[in-house]
């Protein structure tokens, strides 16, 4: 049975009604200056949808915790240290002492062969090749994910690969201002192949994937498969949507997403 009502339609008056859900006492009938009865009916109608989707969100959170370990890691990678005076760093060793949880995000830099959205418009990124240049959709992510590494790093451990030169993702970092985001590159290894960042045709994906550490070993334990599940005619993956913030206030608006090509861009001058 539907849980909230406005007072209005329910009981004919307009006198507040309070119900409970959880520990929490809430008036079904809360009201912002100058809206309609209509208004009111189908917005209290939506807050029943978000409480069941947020029950939804819980519920699929708490089983992608409960799954089981997932499959050995094959190899110690070797990655090249994108920032800071360069060097190599082996995949066991992105796990800090006391910590037993990493997430990799995989930047598609080079973009997807396919994508004429333009490139940067300065900096040392802007004199390559377009098809060399990075994907402007990853851009965005990595540029809210930036602000929230600090965060996430006293919990786990988090890293962005690229299968590019260090030294070109150095230097669109800097380009981007990007000071927190520890970044890596993939290119004298099988990680991005082996875990589905890249494709047999060369073509890069922008898949995250979550390791955790099992005594002496490694496991992988969850990754963004939406991205190769069935979806709807027209429909977009959204696998990565969960740490995408740009998508999430504009669903909240009457506009939506939209439905332009060109966004995100990588400048908006």
């Amino acid at each position: 049975m539907p849980i909230l009502r406005t007072v209005a339609a329910a009981r004919g008056s307009a006198a507040p009604a309070r119900i409970r859900l959880g520990a929490m006492s809430v008036d079904p009938a809360i009201q912002f200056p100058g809206e309609s009865r209509e208004y009111r009916l189908a917005r209290n109608q939506l807050l029943e949808a978000e409480i069941e989707l947020r029950r939804t969100i819980e519920r699929v959170a708490a089983q992608r915790r409960a799954l089981p370990p997932g499959g050995a890691v094959p190899d110690d990678y070797v990655f090249e240290k994108a920032a800071g005076e360069g060097g190599e760093v082996t995949f066991s060793q992105l796990f800090a002492p006391g910590r037993d949880t990493l997430v990799i995000y995989s930047f598609m830099f080079p973009r997807w062969s396919g994508d004429t959205r333009p490139g940067p418009a300065e900096g040392e990124t802007a004199r390559l090749p377009l098809a060399e240049t990075p994907c402007p959709s990853c851009t965005s992510i990595l540029d809210a994910l930036d602000g929230a590494a600090p965060h996430l790093a006293g919990q786990l451990d988090f890293v962005v690969v690229a299968k590019s030169d260090p030294e070109r993702i150095r230097n669109f970092a800097r380009d981007r201002g990007w000071r927190y985001l520890r970044l890596l590159s993939s290119r004298h290894n099988n990680y991005n192949r082996d875990y589905h960042a890249e494709g047999p045709d060369g073509e890069q994906s922008p898949v995250l994937n979550v390791f955790t550490r099992e005594g002496d070993g490694f496991r992988h334990r969850w990754a963004t498969e939406l991205m190769f599940a069935p979806r709807d005619e027209g429909e977009d993956p959204r696998h990565v949507d969960l740490i995408w913030p740009m998508w999430h206030v504009l669903d909240m608006t009457p506009g939506g997403r939209g439905s332009s090509p060109d966004f995100p861009a990588m400048d908006y001058r």
